[in-house]
């Protein structure tokens, strides 16, 4: 039989057992208590049965966390009841509309991301489906008399459409890289819109009626054709003017720039030259062909047309040792393009050799002897179509002026080091700059002019 209990300064924990309370044959010790706590770190409430209903019989000092029981031991009261705290009502109308304009905000970015990248079914839904059959018709049989242009992986046709004229490319696929210029072409087109490119309609990969793998895009006719025709064609055909020349090429720096710093995913050329600028009704400029394009950051040594790098004349010089493809080879394939549109002559013509190129040709007449490398044909323009009693010193030295500028952003661009080229977005500015001063230039100088 249990007489006595002494658990004083044991560091005993937890609750007080009740079993305790239960031994009723406990005799009080040297501190004239029956049972002895005091000292430990107890919580709860204290039992009120057996030694516990004495206040005399037992001793639970120094156990702080102790509630309840007699009141003689003065503990304090239990907190038996649960308080479900009620927020105040702003700050659950704060709460709340914090919650919806959170789910607002991820509403509107996902809506906005839907937008920018629509789904394969809406983007098929735009383009009109075509057969072989229907394309064989529209071309005349893919005739000769209907033989627009011709490229490096097909040719291009003129055709009728549902009484749309169009453009047709028919992919030469025996042709090494032609199925991978088919699918760049269309990743490209798929997600980039811009007034200065060339309106896709539809792309077709099919069989043809010998049962022979069959692919071509459908483009809008433009029917102003290439700047390379307005460039190099018969001297009997009409030349472009000073603010035609100005006009596309900042159409053409627009739409790179465009490509190259603001599409979702930034996009590489890689093929800028005159044949691949066509000309709409009103004389803007329209880029196109993307076969051989590259979406930035891709892997450049994919198979298909590794080792195809652009147009010879084109292409910078870090292409021919295989660096990779970069938004400032785009840059320098515009420059000798603006070098080409200014001079009127081609980086092939036979007088660039001996380590002369259209680059150094343009750079040795800066900034003095501009007017000795201008395209004769656009001399003729600034002198038969300028009003004689007009045309001030001070008028001409501004136009010179003008064409120094443009010829110098050429041959900015075109620099060797892929570093000292210049950024697309200040060529546009710079253009915009010399459009500006041209309209200066008594407006009535160039009024009768086309624009």
């Amino acid at each position: 039989m249990l007489t006595c209990l002494d658990l004083s300064n044991n560091n005993l924990s937890g609750n007080i057992p009740s079993s305790i309370g239960g031994c009723t044959s406990l005799v009080f010790l040297s501190l004239k208590e029956y049972a002895n706590l005091s000292f430990n770190d107890f919580q709860g409430n204290v039992p009120v049965i057996g030694v516990f209903a004495n206040a005399s019989a037992f001793s639970v000092l120094g156990n702080n966390r102790l509630c309840g029981g007699l009141a003689e031991i003065r503990l304090p009261k239990c907190n038996t009841k649960k308080h479900n705290k009620k927020l105040p009502l702003f700050a659950i109308l704060i709460l709340t509309a914090s919650t919806l304009f959170t789910i607002l905000c991820f509403a509107y970015v996902w809506c906005k991301k839907r937008k920018s990248q629509p789904s394969q079914s809406s983007r098929d839904e735009r383009f009109m489906k075509v057969s072989y059959g229907q394309l064989l018709k529209a071309t005349n049989g893919f005739s000769q008399a209907n033989l627009i242009g011709e490229g490096g992986f097909g040719s291009v046709y003129k055709g009728v459409l549902d009484d749309t004229v169009v453009a047709v490319k028919v992919l030469r696929l025996q042709n090494r890289g032609a199925h991978r210029s088919f699918t760049a072409e269309c990743q490209a087109w798929r997600s980039i819109r811009h007034r200065n490119l060339v309106k896709i309609i539809t792309s077709c990969s099919s069989l043809d009626f010998h049962g022979n793998d069959f692919k071509v895009l459908v483009y809008e006719f433009m029917p102003n054709g290439s700047l390379h025709d307005w460039l190099h064609s018969s001297p009997s055909t009409s030349r472009l003017n000073l603010f035609q020349r100005i006009n596309i090429l900042m159409d053409i720096a627009s739409t790179i720039d465009y490509l190259h710093n603001h599409c979702l995913s930034p996009i590489i050329h890689c093929d800028l030259k005159p044949s691949n600028i066509l000309l709409d009704d009103d004389m803007v400029a329209h880029v196109g062909d993307f076969g051989l394009a590259r979406f930035l950051g891709t892997n450049p040594n994919k198979k298909g047309t590794s080792g195809i790098r652009g147009t010879i004349g084109y292409a910078p010089p870090e292409y021919g040792v295989g660096s990779e493809m970069t938004s400032s080879g785009d840059v320098y394939s515009f420059g000798i393009l603006l070098l080409e549109v200014m001079t009127g002559k081609r980086p092939t013509d036979d007088i660039f050799n001996e380590g002369l190129s259209l680059h150094k040709f343009a750079h040795m007449a800066l900034p003095d002897h501009v007017i000795d490398v201008i395209d004769d044909d656009l001399l003729n323009f600034l002198q038969e179509d300028t009003i004689p009693t007009q045309r001030t010193t001070a008028n001409a030295k501004k136009i010179e002026e003008c064409l120094s500028s443009t010829v110098k952003l050429g041959v900015s661009c075109s620099m060797e080091s892929p570093q000292q080229r210049m950024h697309i977005a200040n060529v546009v500015h710079e253009l915009q700059k010399i459009l500006d001063t041209l309209q200066n230039i008594h407006g009535s100088m160039f009024s009768h002019l086309p624009k």
